[in-house]
C-alpha cells in the first residue's frame, strides 16, 4: 500500500503566542513545521507529502524550504479546517497513493512507532487514529464553572494526529460532508456513516497550543542536545589596497588581503568552524578558489551558507570566538563594528561574540607584515 501525507498548516497559532504563526516559530533553531515535515519524510512506507498553507505564508514557506533543503509540495488551504483537508486530498488525487496520514503541523515529535503503528492497521481497516487514554478526573461543568457531575474516563480517549485512511474512504467522506466544519478527519467519517479504529497515542506526540507548550518543547529538546566545536584558520598576504574586508567589516588603512573572493580571513576563519561544528568539510569544497563565479565574492554568503547547512544537520550556533593574528594594520577601532556585524550573521547576542587581536612579537610573515591570520573556534548545540 503506498501511503502519502497532507500536513495542515495554514492557522494562525495565535493562542501559542510569539508574534507569528506557531507552525513558523523555532524550536532549538529549527522550525516546527520543518521538524514535522521531517519526521514524516523520513519515514520509508510516505511516498508523497502534501503541505496546506495559507496565501499570507509564501515567505515563511519559502524558509521552511531552505530549512528542508528541498522544495515543499504546496496547496493554499480553505476557510476551515475541513476545507483545507479537503485541497490536500485534491492535491493527492495525482501522487499515485492508495492511503493517506492526515497530520497537524503544530505535533511535531511524532516518531517513526507511531506511523508503524498506523500503517500496520491500515492493512485491516479503512479509517485509524491514535488515542492516549484519560488520566485526569474528568468534571463537566456549567457556564459558571460549577461542577455538575463525575464522567467515566474509562470510556474516552484524546486523539492525535496523523489520522490514517484509505484515500478513497477520506475522500468520498469528505464529499459528502462538503460546506461542514469538523474538528478532525475521524470525525468526517463518521458523519458520514464510517467506523474508526484506534491504535496507541504517544505522550511526546503532543500538540503546541499555548505558550507553555512551547516552554515545554524547548526544555525537552536542550535536556538531550549535545554540545560540539569547530574550529578553523585562515591566511591571506597583504598588499596596497583602499579597502581592506575583515570581520565583515571594511577597514580603510591603505592596505588590502589577496584572495580570489574578498578575502576576509576573518570571516573565512569562522566559516570553517561553523562547517566543522556541521561536519560539512571546509571552505574549500563549498567555494573553490578555481571557480570563477566566487571571484570577489563577499565572505558573508559563506558564512550564512555554512549556517545552513549546520541548521540542516540540526545545529544552532551559540558562540563564536575570533582571534586576529597580525602587526597591521590595527584592528581595536573596528573591533565593535566587527562584533556587530558577526553577531548579526549568526543571529547571536552581543555577548556570545568575541574578537580579539594579537601580534607575533615580529616574528613570521605576520611579524614581518606580510600578511593576516585569523582563526575561530565556534560553539554549536545539536539537538
Amino acid at each position: 500500500m503506498k501511503i502519502g501525507a497532507i500536513i495542515v498548516a495554514a492557522g494562525r497559532g495565535e493562542r501559542a503566542g510569539g508574534g507569528i504563526p506557531k507552525q513558523f516559530r523555532k524550536l532549538a533553531g529549527r522550525s516546527v513545521l520543518a521538524r514535522s515535515y521531517q519526521a514524516l519524510a523520513a519515514h520509508p512506507a510516505l511516498t508523497a507529502i502534501v503541505l496546506v498553507t495559507h496565501p499570507h505564508d509564501t515567505a515563511r514557506l519559502d524558509a521552511v524550504d531552505e530549512e528542508l533543503g528541498l522544495v515543499t509540495r504546496r496547496v493554499v488551504g480553505g476557510a476551515t479546517r475541513s476545507d483545507s483537508v479537503r485541497a490536500g486530498l485534491a492535491a493527492l488525487s495525482d501522487a499515485g497513493v492508495d492511503a493517506v496520514m492526515i497530520h497537524d503541523a503544530a505535533r511535531p515529535f511524532l516518531s517513526h512507532a507511531l506511523i508503524d503503528r498506523l500503517a500496520d492497521a491500515l492493512a485491516t481497516h479503512s479509517a485509524v487514529i491514535p488515542v492516549m487514554p484519560v488520566t485526569d478526573a474528568l468534571m463537566r461543568l456549567d457556564a459558571s464553572g460549577e461542577i455538575l457531575e463525575a464522567v467515566d474516563r474509562e470510556t474516552l480517549g484524546a486523539a492525535q494526529t496523523p489520522q490514517a485512511f484509505h484515500l478513497d474512504t477520506i475522500c468520498q467522506a469528505h464529499d459528502q460532508a462538503a460546506g461542514q466544519a469538523f474538528a478532525d478527519d475521524a470525525a468526517v467519517i463518521r458523519a458520514a456513516g464510517g467506523t474508526v479504529f484506534s491504535v496507541p497515542g504517544e505522550s511526546g506526540n503532543y500538540k503546541l497550543t499555548r505558550p507553555e507548550d512551547f516552554q515545554r518543547a524547548e526544555a525537552e529538546l536542550m535536556s538531550t542536545a549535545i554540545t560540539v566545536t569547530g574550529q578553523g584558520f585562515d591566511v591571506h598576504r597583504l598588499e596596497p589596497a583602499d579597502t581592506m574586508w575583515l570581520c565583515g567589516v571594511a577597514l580603510h588603512e591603505g592596505l588590502g588581503l589577496v584572495g580570489h573572493s574578498d578575502a576576509d580571513a576573518g570571516l573565512h576563519a569562522v566559516t570553517d568552524a561553523v562547517l566543522g561544528c556541521a561536519g560539512a568539510g571546509d571552505i574549500g569544497q563549498h567555494f573553490p578558489p578555481s571557480d570563477p563565479q566566487w571571484r570577489g565574492a563577499a565572505s558573508d554568503k559563506f558564512l550564512l551558507h555554512a549556517l545552513d547547512l549546520l541548521a540542516k544537520a540540526g545545529g544552532e550556533a551559540v558562540h563564536v570566538d575570533v582571534t586576529l593574528i597580525c602587526e597591521r594594520p590595527k584592528v581595536g577601532q573596528y573591533r565593535a563594528a566587527m562584533q556587530a556585524r558577526l553577531a548579526e550573521l549568526m543571529e547571536l547576542p552581543m555577548a556570545r561574540v568575541n574578537i580579539k587581536a594579537t601580534t607575533t612579537e615580529k616574528l613570521g610573515f605576520t611579524g614581518r607584515g606580510e600578511g593576516l591570520a585569523a582563526q575561530a573556534i565556534v560553539t554549536a548545540r545539536m539537538t
